[in-house]
């Protein structure tokens, strides 16, 4: 049994990937429900963590029936990276992911996130630290590379590997492309082939036939769903069902799609309060609706609710 198979349950597991600002606690539940079979906390700095930052608790919060999580840390500097892994690994997560892919511009401008794939010395110092301090499984999320010059994650994954990583997770796209253009699976592969930890595979995962034809394709050991999943928890129904080689269901109707869109807003409200639990449901409203007929019109009224009701009262018209 590989290490993937002893965190997940899984051969092949499907797993919601870490997003700033999305994957909270509740978020992930719903996502869980719909047969994600892992979930990944938003990421959390090692700096935050150590100077005892207020905005980290939140982050941090998951429900025992989450299981199997992981949490994703970010950060440069080795010591503090290790040093604040194994204050995790304390809460009761099933893993520690290593964030060396995010591709924003104040966490690339720290040397932090993707800044790491132009420093593989360093990232693997990283590596090498936070294994040294936990006691669970230790997984790395990166990308293609930096830029199209700089396209090094054959290279930057045996590093990984080499300094004690249990598993990988490559995003088929540069830096420099964030999330435009088309994910190139082919560099999946390649690393798949280069490495003999498993290789999670990520990028463009948007319907249940991609799981099948990415797995095909790469070979990859599981998949990661990021933009997939937003607005669309059913996407993990989906693709258990398309993996089992079981038909799969139907699409949600606009009225399934909005009980789950007000299921989500309650527990929104319950764990965040009224005034911020909703004004965070703006953004997965969008998402939900998508599509929808009217749903122009409905973004910009969402803009304005502020309470549960109201935002109830959009689609009791």
């Amino acid at each position: 049994m590989n290490i993937i198979q002893r965190i997940f349950g899984k051969e092949f597991p499907v797993i919601l990937a870490p997003m700033a600002g999305i994957t909270d606690e509740v978020f992930r539940l719903l996502c869980k429900q719909q047969g994600a079979d892992g979930l990944v906390t938003e990421m959390v700095s090692a700096k935050a963590l150590y100077y005892k930052n207020k905005n980290t608790g939140p982050i941090l919060a998951y429900q025992e029936s989450e299981h199997p999580i992981g949490v994703q840390i970010f950060g440069s500097d080795p010591e503090l990276m290790g040093q604040m892994a194994g204050v995790l690994c304390q809460r009761g997560f099933d893993f520690i992911d290593i964030n060396m892919g995010c591709p924003v511009p104040k966490i690339v401008n720290n040397k932090e996130g993707s800044a790491l794939m132009l420093q593989p010395e360093l990232a693997g110092r990283i590596v090498r630290e936070v294994c040294r301090c936990v006691s669970v499984p230790v997984t790395v999320k990166f990308r293609k590379g930096f830029d199209e010059e700089h396209v090094n994650a054959v290279e930057f994954a045996r590093i990984i590997e080499e300094n004690g990583a249990a598993a990988i997770t490559v995003h088929g796209r540069t830096r420099s492309q964030y999330y435009s253009g088309k994910a190139d699976w082919e560099i999946i592969r390649r690393v798949r082939e280069n490495v003999s930890i498993p290789v999670i595979g990520n990028g463009d995962i948007f319907h249940a036939q991609d799981v099948l034809r990415m797995r095909e394709e790469t070979g990859c050991h599981g998949v990661m769903v990021a933009r997939g999943a937003k607005g669309n928890p059913w996407i993990f129904r989906e693709i258990s069902c398309a993996l089992a080689g079981k038909e799969i269901p139907a699409r949600p109707s606009d009225q399934e799609v909005i009980d789950m869109l007000l299921a989500h807003a309650a527990l929104n409200v319950e764990k965040k309060g009224e005034k911020m639990g909703i004004r965070e449901m703006r953004k997965h409203t969008a998402w939900y609706t998508s599509g929808m007929r009217g749903s122009a019109k409905l973004r910009k009224a969402v803009n304005q609710v502020e309470t549960f009701d109201q935002l109830k009262g959009l689609f009791m018209r």
